[in-house]
C-alpha cells in the first residue's frame, strides 16, 4: 500500500510540475509585459480608459509598438530617425562599445538567423576527455585561420541549466564531433541537465531493426 501511494504521489508530481512551472513562467511574463504599461500617463492609461484591468494587454501594447517601430524604420523618414539615434549613441565612450556589442547580436540573431546556431556538436571541455555540448555559430576571420595554422570554427558552449550564458571558443574543425541531433534537441538536453535525452535518429534505429550479415560466428 505504501509502495503505491508513493508511485501515486510521484506520478502526480510528474504531471503538476511542469504545468505548474509553465503556468507560473507565463503569469511572471504577463505580469512583466504589463508592468510596461506603467510608463504610459495615467489619463491615456488602458485601465483609466476601459474602467478595468485586462491581463496580457501589455503584449499586445508592447507587439503593436514593435510594428510601429518596424514600419517607421522601413520609411525613409523613421531610417533616418534611427540613424540620427544611432548617432548619437556612437558618440558616447562608453555606450557606443554597448551599444555595438548588443546590435551585432541582434542583428545576427534576428536578421541572419540562419546563420547562428548551425550545427550541433561535442566538444573536449573543460578538459580532455570531458565532452560538452556546443553550437557551430561561425567561421572567424582570416587572421585566425592564418595564426592558427588550421581551419577553425567559431564555437559557443552554453552552460546548464542556463544555456544563455556559456563561452565563445574557437576549435579546429578536426576536433569537432557533428552530431545529428537539432537545436531545439540541444537546448532541451542543456536546460534539462541530461535528464531529457533527444530521440535516436529514425536511420539508426531502421539499421539497428534490419537483419545483420552473417559474420560466421555463432551457429
Amino acid at each position: 500500500m505504501k509502495l503505491n501511494v508513493k508511485h501515486i504521489l510521484f506520478t502526480g508530481l510528474a504531471v503538476i510540475i511542469p504545468i505548474g512551472l509553465t503556468l507560473y513562467i507565463l503569469v511572471f511574463l504577463i505580469g512583466m509585459m504589463d508592468g510596461l504599461l506603467t510608463v504610459i500617463p495615467a489619463k491615456l492609461h488602458p485601465d483609466t480608459l476601459l474602467g478595468f484591468h485586462i491581463p496580457g494587454l501589455g503584449i499586445i501594447v508592447t507587439l503593436i509598438l514593435i510594428l510601429i517601430c518596424g514600419l517607421m524604420t522601413q520609411s525613409i523618414v523613421g531610417n533616418k530617425i534611427v540613424q540620427y539615434s544611432e548617432g548619437l549613441l556612437d558618440k558616447i565612450p562608453v555606450v557606443r562599445s554597448i551599444h555595438l556589442a548588443i546590435k551585432k547580436i541582434v542583428d545576427s540573431m534576428f536578421m541572419y538567423r540562419s546563420r547562428s546556431f548551425r550545427k550541433v556538436v561535442l566538444v573536449e571541455f573543460p578538459r580532455r576527455g570531458a565532452y560538452t555540448i556546443a553550437f557551430v555559430t561561425g567561421t572567424p576571420n582570416d587572421e585566425i585561420q592564418l595564426k592558427t595554422g588550421k581551419k577553425c570554427l567559431s564555437v559557443y558552449v552554453p552552460t546548464t541549466p542556463n544555456p544563455t550564458s556559456g563561452y565563445f571558443i574557437i576549435f579546429p574543425e578536426e576536433e569537432l564531433i557533428q552530431l545529428e541531433m537539432s537545436v531545439e534537441e540541444a537546448f532541451t538536453l542543456i536546460i534539462s541537465g541530461g535528464i531529457v535525452n533527444p530521440p535516436e535518429p529514425l536511420k539508426k534505429k531502421t539499421d539497428s531493426a534490419l537483419p545483420q550479415p552473417f559474420d560466421g560466428k555463432g551457429c
